[in-house]
C-alpha cells in the first residue's frame, strides 16, 4: 500500500514538473529553435488571390530578439525597400520616394507589403514570451505529429496586434506547427501552418509557412526559406538606417 502511494506521488510529482516546465517554456524553447540568436535568411513570399498572385524575394538579418533588418530583393518595382527593427523602433525605407518612416505602434497590425502577414508578424515587435501570458491546453495531434496546445493572452498595458494566439509546438523538435490568431472579440483570423520541414544548419524547421484568413475564401500568403544560416551574425552596428538603405 505504502509501496503503491509512493507511485502514485512520484506519477504526481513528475505530471506538476510536466506542467511546471510550463507553456512559458515551451514557447520560448520553440522560439530559441526558431530564430536562436540570430543569422542570415533569403525567402520567397507568394500571396495568393482568387484572380492573382504576387511573388516577392527578400533577405533577412537578424540578432537576437531586438534587432533585424529586411530588404526586398525582387520584384523590380519593389527592390530596395527595406525594414528595421532596433530595439522598439521599426523603420521603414522607400527608395522610390527617397523616404525613411518611422513607423509608430498603430501600423503594426497593418498588412505588411499587401501580405495576409502583419507588419508585427515581420519584425517582431512583441515578443512571444515576454509578452504574453501562456496556458497549456492539452495535447492534440497536427499532421500526424503530437503537439502540445498552448494559448497566448497579451499582458495589459502591452501594444499588442492579436487579442490572443494558440499555438501547437511539437513535442519531439519544438517546431510550431499550427498558430490560430484571434482578435479582441475572440474571433478568429488567421491560421498560420509550418509544412515541408527540413534541415538547416544542425536545426530542423518548417522551411514554408502559409498564412491563410478565416473570412476570404482562396486566399494566403506563403513564404518559402531558400537559406537560412544561424552562423552568419552580424553585430548590433549592422542594424543602421545607412545599412539598410544601402543592401539590396
Amino acid at each position: 500500500m505504502n509501496k503503491r502511494f509512493f507511485y502514485t506521488l512520484m506519477i504526481m510529482m513528475f505530471m506538476s514538473f510536466l506542467n511546471a516546465q510550463s507553456a512559458k517554456d515551451i514557447i520560448a524553447k520553440s522560439e530559441q529553435n526558431m530564430n536562436g540568436d540570430g543569422g542570415y535568411s533569403e525567402m520567397k513570399m507568394t500571396i495568393v488571390r482568387p484572380t492573382w498572385t504576387r511573388e516577392m524575394t527578400m533577405k533577412s538579418w537578424s540578432l537576437g530578439t531586438d534587432y533585424s533588418l529586411i530588404v526586398i530583393t525582387g520584384p523590380a518595382r519593389d527592390k530596395g525597400t527595406g525594414f528595421l527593427k532596433r530595439k522598439k523602433e521599426i523603420w521603414n525605407w522607400q527608395p522610390k520616394i527617397d523616404r525613411v518612416i518611422k513607423m509608430p505602434p498603430s501600423m503594426m497590425t497593418q498588412s505588411w507589403m499587401g501580405s495576409d502577414f502583419s507588419n508585427d508578424d515581420l519584425v517582431n515587435q512583441t515578443s512571444p514570451v515576454n509578452d504574453y501570458t501562456h496556458t497549456m491546453m492539452g495535447e492534440e495531434l497536427v499532421e500526424g505529429q503530437k503537439c502540445w496546445k498552448i494559448k497566448m493572452v497579451p499582458k495589459p498595458n502591452v501594444a499588442v496586434v492579436w487579442g490572443s494566439v494558440i499555438v501547437w509546438v511539437d513535442q519531439k523538435n519544438y517546431l510550431q506547427l499550427k498558430t490560430e490568431f484571434y482578435d479582441e472579440d475572440d474571433f478568429l483570423v488567421n491560421t498560420m501552418l509550418g509544412k515541408n520541414i527540413k534541415t538547416f544548419g544542425k536545426r530542423m524547421l518548417p522551411s514554408r509557412l502559409e498564412v491563410i484568413p478565416a473570412d476570404k475564401p482562396g486566399e494566403k500568403t506563403i513564404i518559402e526559406q531558400m537559406v537560412i544560416d544561424f552562423d552568419k551574425k552580424q553585430n548590433a552596428e549592422f542594424f543602421s538606417i545607412q545599412n539598410m538603405k544601402k543592401l539590396n
